[in-house]
């Protein structure tokens, strides 16, 4: 096992080092390290695959942990009209085009669910890093972009379980499918709820006693002990850690864990995607180079005009809608976990693994140039619009810069959801079980003295 570890590791930090020099992301590096510690490029693997797979899946567990980490209510809130109409909107249209491209391809329909899963995704690790490297964290697009990724990250999430449900009996019920959401849904609120009224009132009245050390340790403790009830519900272990992570996101709490959990996100996340590597038969993707350009521009061209259009129609401007919209051409982390998710529930194709693995190499390849055009397919597409066109961008430009002038005053006193928040942290309830649970702790600790 040790053997196993120090091979993938030194793999990927020498290759993700020469995909720095070359200005790749260091997530192609990964996959690419796979593929060189894998079977199929000199025959055989020269690591344990059961060891990888194992560490994969622990690194999903931190990858959703961490997005959930990110996920912050008031964000999503302030945003609101843009999250939910631009990612109902990409999500809606890429599946549609996802699940017409696998039965064009004579796939059954449980394949196509899958690929229209799989490609309905961008990359939010992906997307942040070009925009990081691009200079425009500090643009106006990218508060929009970020909570249409979130969107997307939730429901990924519940796609997963459906998904998993219909994978299990081959066959699509709309009414037992409703049936699966509602329970998902009242199963989400009794967690967030109970979450919410009680972690973070208890991590605040501990706050004195939490080093860095304990505070990891508490949170991994909470992130596992939340799989484990997502297991017992019949839910994925996935949600249960993406479900603590929102939920530790409301606490006082929440940035030192996000830092404290980077490292350790970043090492297992990179055996995942070095395990994604592994799978993928460098022979296959000759063999297949076609579907994999048709699929790579169906992510590209459907992204762009999908994002594009949910963005404008949530009231974003022109300008912020395309910036949006080619940032977002391509698919990543929820795209390979739900290929996994489909592997090991042994429905999957195996012809649609590589194809989309590829896909993914050769969207995030093209991410940053792609970006970089976004200017100028933007004033041309101003320059030869029509009057009326030019005139509806004009006025959506005004609206939004008023909107943002509005919003910078000052505001007299709390907001409705701050005191909303308020009372509910100081509830009676909430403070006697907080109180107990601390008691019971304490006199647990006493006795094992």
């Amino acid at each position: 096992m040790v053997q196993d570890l120090y091979i993938l590791m030194i793999t990927a930090a020498v290759v993700s080092i020469l995909f720095k020099l070359i200005k790749q992301p260091v997530v192609l590096g990964y996959i690419v390290a796979g593929v060189l510690v894998g079977p199929h490029l000199f025959g055989e693997t020269l690591v344990n695959e059961a060891n990888v797979k194992s560490w994969g899946d622990i690194g999903v567990l931190f990858v959703l942990f961490c997005i959930g980490l990110e996920f912050r209510l008031k964000n999503l809130i302030s945003s609101g009209k843009v999250a939910a109409i631009g990612a109902m909107t990409i999500i809606g249209g890429m599946m549609m085009l996802g699940y017409l491209v696998g039965t064009d391809a004579d796939f059954d329909m449980v394949n196509s669910l899958f690929l229209a899963g799989m490609l309905c995704m961008s990359s939010t690790t992906i997307v942040m890093k070009a925009i990081d490297e691009a200079g425009m964290k500090n643009e106006r697009f990218v508060k929009g972009a970020t909570s249409i990724l979130i969107v997307e990250d939730v429901v990924a999430v519940v796609l997963m379980v459906l998904l998993s449900s219909i994978a299990i009996r081959h066959q699509f019920e709309g009414g037992e499918l409703l049936n699966k959401v509602f329970v998902l849904a009242i199963t989400l609120a009794a967690w967030f709820i109970t979450g919410i009224l009680i972690i973070p009132t208890l991590i605040r009245k501990v706050k004195k006693h939490l080093n860095d050390e304990t505070l990891i340790i508490l949170a991994l403790g909470l992130c596992l002990g939340m799989v484990l009830t997502a297991e017992e519900a019949g839910f994925s272990s996935a949600l249960g850690a993406f479900v603590m992570g929102s939920i530790l996101a409301e606490t006082v709490e929440s940035h030192r864990i996000e830092k404290l959990m980077t490292p350790l996100k970043n090492v297992f996340a990179a055996i995942f995607f070095i395990s994604v590597g592994m799978l993928i038969d460098p022979s296959s993707l000759s063999e297949y180079w076609i579907s994999i350009v048709y699929v790579s521009l169906i992510i590209i061209i459907g992204m762009i005009l999908f994002g594009t259009l949910g963005c404008w129609w949530g009231g974003q401007t022109m300008r912020d809608s395309m910036l949006t919209s080619f940032s977002f051409v391509q698919i990543g982390e929820f795209s390979f976990i739900i290929a996994s998710l489909g592997t090991s529930l042994g429905v999957l194709d195996p012809i649609l693994y590589p194809i989309i693995v590829a896909s993914s190499v050769v969207t995030t390849f093209l991410t940053p140039y792609i970006m970089k055009a976004t200017l100028p397919c933007y004033n041309f597409l101003y320059n030869h619009a029509s009057a009326s066109l030019r005139a509806k961008i004009d006025k959506r430009e005004q609206q939004v810069a008023a909107a943002e002038a509005e919003a910078a005053k000052p505001s007299d006193g709390p907001s409705i959801a701050d005191k909303a928040r308020h009372a509910v942290r100081h509830t009676f309830i909430t403070k006697h079980l907080v109180n107990l649970f601390i008691k019971n702790m304490s006199a647990h600790d006493e006795n094992a003295e």
